[in-house]
C-alpha cells in the first residue's frame, strides 16, 4: 500500500491527481497538498485584467471534486521538503510522509530581482488571479487619465505568450473605449526577436506578430534588459548580438505589465541533487529525479535548458500540452512502479497554443515544443479568439467534473481539425 503525495494543484497538479486515481491499486492513496484551495484557469488572466472575466468565472473549488475521486486534500502550504526522510513539512506544523512525491508547484515569481518590478512595485502582472484583479483596477484608473503603456517580459522570463495576449487584448479594449489615440504602446521583451517566445519561434510567429504590432501601431524593443522601474518610468538597455550594451533608455508609462523571471519555490530550493541553482527540479526522461527516484516533477518547476544562447537570457516556456504530456508519463510511470515494473513512459513535450488577441489571435502547434521539430505550424485569424473562448468553457466544465484527459490535445482535435497528438512514448 503506497501513499502518493502531489504538491501543488495548478494545471499539472490537479490533472496529475485525477490521472493517478486511475493508476493506483486497492489500498493505495493520494493526497494533494496545496496553498490554494481553488484552481484558477490561468490562461484567462489577461481577460480578467481588462474586466472581461471575473474570479468566479474561472475558479474551481477543488476539495469537493477531489473528495468524489477519493483523493485526500490538504489546503496548507509546504514549508520544507526532507527527501532523505520521505517527509514534507507544512507551515501549520504538521508533516506528511510519502512513498512517492510529485512536485507540481509551479514557480516562485522573481519580481524582487528587478527594483520596482511587480504588483508590490510599479508594474502589474497577469501571472496569478490576485495580480490580474489588481491589474484590472489599475486599468480602470488608467482610463480616467490615459497615457503611455509598456508591456512585455523581463530578462530571464520563460513565459512570453501572456505578455503578447495582454498587450493585444488591452489594445482591443482601448479601441472599444475610444481611447486608443491617446495611448502610445510599447512592447519590451528579452526575446531576440518578436515571436521568439522562448522557443526560437514556431512557424512564422515572427512575421505574424510583427505584422500584428504594425497593424495596431504598437512599437517594440527586443533583446532588452530592464534595469529598474520607478513610478511612471522604466529604465531599460538593449544588448546587441555581440553582447555590447547600448545606452540606457527611459520609458514613461501610465500603465505597465511586465512578466517576471521564474525560479523554484523555497521549500524545494537548495537541496543538493534535487534542484538546480535556480531552484528548478532536475528530472530524467521519465520525469524522475536521478538522486531521489521516488520523486517526480512536472510543469513549470521542471529544469529545462534554453533552446540556445540569446543576447538577453530567455527561458523555455512550459506550455499546457507539454505539461499534460508530463502528467500522463508520470502517472503511467508511478503506476508501473506500483505494479512492480520499471518506468518506461516518456513525455513527448508537444505544444498546442491558442493566443487570444481580443478580436483575433495566433495558434501554433510544435511537435516537439523544443526544436528541431516534426511539426512547426502556426496560423492566425479571428477564429482563434472563438477557439480560446470555447476551450476555456470546455476546460473549466471538465475540470469541475474531475475528468482526467489531455485537454490541449482535445482542443487540437476539436478546434484545429488535427489527428490525435502523441502524449507519451516508450523507452
Amino acid at each position: 500500500m503506497a501513499h502518493i503525495v502531489v504538491l501543488g494543484s495548478g494545471l499539472g497538479g490537479t490533472i496529475m491527481a485525477y490521472e493517478l486515481a486511475d493508476q493506483i491499486g486497492k489500498g493505495d492513496r493520494i493526497t494533494v497538498v496545496t496553498k490554494d484551495p481553488k484552481y484558477h484557469f490561468v490562461p484567462s488572466n489577461p481577460w480578467v485584467a481588462v474586466g472581461w472575466r471575473k474570479r468566479e468565472d474561472i475558479s474551481i473549488d477543488l476539495a469537493p471534486v477531489m473528495a468524489k475521486k477519493g483523493i485526500e486534500f490538504r489546503a496548507v502550504a509546504a514549508e520544507k521538503l526532507e527527501p532523505d526522510e520521505n517527509k514534507l513539512k507544512l507551515v501549520d506544523g504538521t508533516e506528511i510522509d510519502y512513498d512517492y512525491l510529485v512536485l507540481a508547484t509551479g514557480p516562485e515569481l522573481a519580481f524582487d530581482e528587478i527594483e520596482g518590478l511587480g504588483p508590490d512595485g510599479f508594474t502589474q502582472s497577469v501571472c496569478h488571479i490576485d495580480h490580474a484583479e489588481k491589474a484590472a483596477e489599475a486599468f480602470e484608473a488608467f482610463c480616467e487619465n490615459p497615457g503611455p503603456i509598456v508591456v512585455g517580459a523581463v530578462q530571464g522570463a520563460s513565459c512570453f505568450g501572456p505578455a503578447y495576449e495582454y498587450c493585444m487584448i488591452l489594445e482591443t479594449e482601448l479601441r472599444r473605449r475610444k481611447l486608443r489615440p491617446k495611448v502610445p504602446m510599447t512592447f519590451v521583451t528579452s526575446e531576440p526577436y518578436i515571436g521568439h517566445l522562448g522557443l526560437d519561434g514556431v512557424g512564422n510567429t515572427k512575421g505574424m506578430l510583427e505584422a500584428e504590432f504594425r497593424d495596431r501601431h504598437i512599437k517594440w524593443m527586443t533583446s532588452t534588459r530592464v534595469k529598474k522601474v520607478e513610478d511612471g518610468k522604466m529604465t531599460v538597455e538593449i544588448v546587441a548580438d555581440d553582447g555590447t550594451v547600448g545606452p540606457e533608455t527611459e520609458l514613461p508609462f501610465g500603465l505597465s505589465m511586465m512578466l517576471p523571471a521564474f525560479r523554484g519555490i523555497k521549500p524545494l530550493s537548495g537541496i543538493e541533487g534535487l534542484s538546480n541553482p535556480r531552484g528548478f527540479t532536475i528530472i530524467d526522461k521519465h520525469q524522475r529525479n536521478p538522486k531521489y527516484p521516488n520523486i517526480f516533477a512536472i510543469g513549470v518547476g521542471v529544469a529545462i535548458p534554453p533552446t540556445g544562447p540569446t543576447p538577453v537570457p530567455c527561458g523555455v516556456p512550459k506550455t499546457g500540452f507539454m505539461i499534460e504530456s508530463m502528467v500522463t508519463a508520470t502517472a503511467e510511470n508511478i503506476g508501473a512502479l506500483l505494479k512492480g515494473k520499471e518506468p518506461d513512459s516518456v513525455a513527448t513535450w508537444n505544444a498546442v497554443c491558442l493566443a487570444d488577441f481580443g478580436d483575433g489571435g495566433v495558434a501554433f502547434i510544435a511537435q516537439p515544443q523544443i526544436p528541431p521539430r516534426n511539426v512547426n505550424w502556426a496560423s492566425e485569424g479571428k477564429w482563434v479568439h472563438g477557439a480560446k473562448v470555447g476551450f476555456e468553457k470546455y476546460f473549466i466544465r471538465k475540470m469541475r467534473k474531475g475528468t482526467s484527459e489531455t485537454f490541449y490535445e482535445a482542443a487540437a482535435m476539436k478546434m484545429l481539425g488535427m489527428d490525435k497528438l502523441t502524449t507519451v512514448t516508450r523507452g
